[in-house]
């Protein structure tokens, strides 16, 4: 079963980063709604506090906060998120998912409102790096293979001459 994938930002550094987890240890925040706040442990963070801000469901339609629910909807939109007008005035109707979060959503955008004890980046690299690893402890080494060469000789063409165009003069009209 897919899982979550967290964009987490930091408002303090302006960075943002990527957790994902299973739904299996995230099921807390299914029907959680935008806004709310949830205990950083379930994503590995200790001491951190996040706050949902929006995310994307499966097929990439964005949550909406005043569509209620974990449904599907069309709505007339007139600003984001889901649609950017392109003109003042400018209103289009559009599919967006409700504000609460379902086993359909595969993104999740949220961001911190209290920091723990350790940054940010320690706590997300040492995840990253051990993914690393045990992504090349699965790929076998590879042999390089020993390729012949063959050397073929292309024939040379020598350049053709293009000849130049000699222009025909137009005799002007005569008449009335």
């Amino acid at each position: 079963m897919p899982g979550f994938q967290f964009i987490i930002s930091d408002p303090t550094t302006r960075k943002a980063y990527k957790v994902e987890v299973d739904q299996d240890k995230a099921i807390a925040l299914v029907g959680k709604p935008i806004g709310q706040k949830f205990n950083g442990d379930i994503l590995g963070l200790s001491g951190y506090e996040l706050q949902i801000t929006g995310g994307t469901d499966k097929d990439g339609f964005p949550m909406h906060p005043q569509v209620h629910g974990p449904g599907r909807k069309k709505i007339v939109l007139a600003h984001p998120p889901g649609f950017h007008p392109r003109m003042k005035g400018q209103r289009r109707r559009k599919m967006v998912r409700g504000n609460a979060i379902s086993r359909d959503i595969r993104q999740i955008n949220c961001k911190i409102t209290k920091a723990g004890a350790k940054p940010l980046d320690q706590l997300i690299k040492k995840e990253e790096k051990l993914k690393e690893e045990v992504k090349e402890e699965k790929k076998p080494e590879k042999k390089p293979e020993k390729k012949e060469e063959k050397k073929v000789e292309e024939k040379k063409e020598p350049p053709k001459e293009e000849k130049p165009k000699e222009k025909k003069e137009e005799k002007p009209k005569e008449g009335g």
